[in-house]
């Protein structure tokens, strides 16, 4: 039985490369200096895989922003506007991910979207009509030598030619199928270069196939694999699919002269079914994904074994592996000293994981594989019940639930008018997403604390010191509905479990979600509820400041549910609903203290939906939306419930967001030019909205002019009455100096717009 993994996570063990890649924007750091850091990762990284006796080690899984950014360079896939810069490849490669603002010009960044089911962020390849696909670049031969001159044997790994031109978006009339052949022809001529070097295997990523999937969608995917592997001759392609199951193309993609297939068995609901009833052919190897790549809960044996056990028959070679990249779990357990031992039992993060895939070699090559130690040891645990997990008033709580509990009344039509009336806000009011920057005097306060060198009295005082900065602000400003700052929050998430019970936590934790912007998902250990307010100090001393609203921030079940690590021996939905109730309990407690906006972020609720849509409304939509409403519905009609949404696909789910009875909704907009208007307008969306009217993840300061340009876009598809301005998100990763003229263009351009509606 050999191993595979199909990637592994590139920040280091504590964020080397974030750090450096950000000393490396403030011309702290060298390009030179920037690449050194990042081999020696990808030497570690190599070195930790083959210890642990992975036979498929991948290269080119290294990227210092997004593969699907890397693949784009590849193949000349550069969009004129950054080739017009003239900078250095590095630099403009970092332009099309953050944008530029500079003595060389001034350019947004490419479109981010969600990585199909996860909180990981991939840049969006632009091809224009002049766009020449050729093989350019020299990344994946380049990492190839590096770990071969360590002495270790990689399997290049890239988006393959399906998924990178059904993820791409076309700014000519030029569309997918025009750049087919081009870019075949590059595949083409990077595994030529490839053999050339005796490279044995490649790796070519095409999750776009779990998707639903049309007739023309598979035929034309055989049209491009079968140009692609015309003339193959010693090296071997290994088609990799994750993230769900493959039933459409199955039987297209067993015919084609794959040399190996991989497949997730985790996710993939039909895979074992695929695979026992319409049989693997024996020429081919099939990579099992059977080690979860996204949660960090051990692998239960017993289930990998039975899974196994099934398919063998009906297979040749089986190679086991994970189901996805490792690139959505943290590095090492072995970085986390808080955490107890009887809680690492049930965990594994990255390195552990690699020991699991040794560890069921080990198994699997033993005469009797269920009678090992190994085998019984894992048993043991997933038999035995977690201690501390189950929680008699939580499930007595949920039992009590009735349709009431999920439905706001009156209707939204009638508690519009009341609102108006008693918030008195002038058309287009202006407000942020939530946070403001978190500087080094704000994360140094937090630390002091955490350590125990700044008592509660002083870490407190600091924080509405910056609160009261912060409001004085956004008055000068001149925002209309404020926010208190959330100087005394690290993560949107973790903020929150670490006030409710059930959560446990890590101290190194950390997963990459885009370029260098990292999060720490808290792990749901078992039942949840709320103790105490958590936000209510705050929200009140906020509101004492200002006679303007401000703003009451939670994030809601949905997101805390999707930016965790969930629990795998409870359903969803059930998971959902505890936290659903224990926010409900936050949001009564605000409006009873004199809050009259209360924004319940759902950042996340797109992330889970499932890929195939006849799944959306049994498997996640039934509840997820029921969630929201449960923990707004006990409000008065003259409380404003806000939510916000970030980068992702939902113009297909409008009617559904519409249905969460929100009263206003901001959604990130302004990095993919503001699309998703035009799915509102034809859905008759009720819901008040604020379009992101520029981009926050981007260092470049928009102008008054350019804001107010936007604007005119949004209302030729929104309402005036139902327009919001503000950001596309929170602010906290943003500094001051580019933070506070951005609101000032932002506000100066609604008053402008007030006065031409006017």
């Amino acid at each position: 039985m050999k191993t595979s993994v199909i990637g592994y996570p590139r920040i280091g063990s504590h964020r080397e490369l974030k750090f450096a890649t950000e000393k490396y924007f403030k011309g702290e750091l060298s390009a030179e200096m920037l690449n050194m850091q990042a081999k020696t990762l990808r030497a570690t990284h190599w070195a930790s895989q083959k210890a642990a006796g992975i036979d498929w080690i991948p290269s080119n899984d290294f990227s210092f922003y997004d593969t699907m950014l890397d693949t784009a360079v590849l193949f000349n896939c550069v969009p004129a506007r950054y080739q017009a810069l003239n900078l250095p490849a590095l630099d403009t490669y970092f332009a099309m991910a953050r944008g530029y603002q500079g003595p060389a010009g001034d350019v947004h960044a490419l479109a981010m979207k969600k990585w199909f089911n996860t909180n990981y962020h991939y840049l969006v390849p632009e091809l224009e009509d002049s766009t020449v696909i050729r093989l350019v670049g020299w990344k994946p031969f380049d990492l190839y030598d590096e770990a071969k001159a360590q002495g270790i044997e990689t399997v290049p790994v890239l988006p393959g030619p399906f998924t990178f031109l059904k993820l791409a978006r076309y700014t000519g009339t030029k569309q997918a199928a025009d750049f087919a052949e081009p870019l075949i022809n590059a595949y083409v001529e990077l595994l030529t270069q490839l053999e050339t070097k005796n490279v044995e295997w490649i790796q070519l990523d095409e999750p776009y196939l779990v998707h639903d999937q049309t007739a023309s969608d598979v035929a034309w995917f055989v049209e491009l694999y079968t140009k692609l592997l015309a003339n193959k001759r010693n090296l071997k392609v290994r088609l990799q699919t994750y993230f769900g199951d493959v039933r459409d193309s199955y039987d297209a993609l067993i015919q084609l002269p794959f040399d190996a297939i991989g497949l997730d068995f985790v996710e993939g609901r039909k895979t074992t079914e695929l695979v026992t009833s319409k049989t693997f052919p024996k020429d081919k190897t099939l990579v099992a994904g059977l080690i979860c790549g996204k949660n960090i809960w051990r692998a239960d044996y017993t289930k990998i074994l039975d899974t196994l056990d099934a398919i063998r028959p009906h297979a040749g070679e089986i190679v086991l592996g994970t189901s996805c990249s490792l690139l959505h779990v943290p590095y090492t357990l072995s970085n986390e000293p808080n955490l107890s031992k009887q809680e690492k039992a049930y965990f594994a993060f990255a390195e552990e994981k690699l020991n699991e895939l040794a560890e069921l070699k080990q198994i699997l090559d033993a005469p009797l594989p269920r009678e090992t130690d190994a085998f019984q040891k894992n048993h043991i645990l997933w038999e035995t019940r977690r201690p501390n997990c189950a929680d008699l008033a939580v499930a007595n709580r949920l039992a009590k639930l009735s349709e009431k509990d999920f439905t706001r009344l009156p209707a939204f039509e009638e508690r519009i008018p009341a609102q108006a009336k008693a918030l008195k806000l002038p058309l287009f009011p202006t407000t942020t997403i939530g946070s403001f920057p978190q500087t080094q005097e704000v994360r140094s306060n937090r630390a002091a604390f955490r350590k125990g060198t700044k008592t509660f009295a002083e870490y407190d005082a600091f924080n509405k010191n910056e609160t009261k900065q912060c409001i004085a602000l956004q008055e000068q400003i001149g925002l209309d509905v404020l926010v208190h700052g959330e100087f005394e929050r690290n993560d949107m998430v973790e903020f929150f479990g670490e006030h409710l019970t059930g959560f446990r936590f890590t101290s190194n934790g950390w997963v990459q979600s885009y370029g260098t912007r990292c999060v720490k998902p808290p792990v749901i250990w078992g039942d949840v509820s709320r103790a105490a307010p958590i936000t209510v100090d705050m929200a009140v001393y906020a509101q004492s400041l200002s006679k303007k609203p401000v703003k009451g921030m939670l994030t809601g079940p949905v997101t805390i549910l999707n930016w965790s690590f969930p629990r795998v021996d409870i359903p969803l939905h059930e998971s959902t609903n505890q936290i659903a109730l224990a926010i409900r309990d936050e949001v009564l407690d605000l409006e009873a203290n004199g809050i009259s906006i209360i924004q319940i972020d759902e950042a996340a609720l797109r992330e889970k939906l499932p890929l195939r849509k006849s799944d959306w409304q049994c498997d996640y939509l039934a509840w997820a939306i029921p969630a929201f409403r449960l923990v707004h519905s006990g409000v008065k009609p003259e409380t404003q419930i806000h939510t916000h949404m970030c980068y992702s696909e939902f113009n297909d789910i409008i009617a559904d967001i519409d249905a969460m009875d929100a009263d206003v909704i901001s959604f990130e907009a302004s990095r993919a030019d503001l699309t998703i208007l035009d799915a509102l307008a034809s859905a008759h969306f009720k819901t008040a909205v604020g379009p992101g009217v520029y981009d926050i993840h981007s260092p470049r300061i928009p102008s008054e002019a350019e804001i107010l340009g936007q604007l005119h876009k949004i209302l030729k598809k929104v309402a005036p009455e139902k327009l919001w301005v503000n950001p596309d998100c929170g602010l906290k990763t943003r500094g001051w100096t580019e933070t506070i003229p951005s609101l000032e263009h932002m506000v100066a351009a609604a008053k402008k717009l007030r006065t031409e509606i006017k």
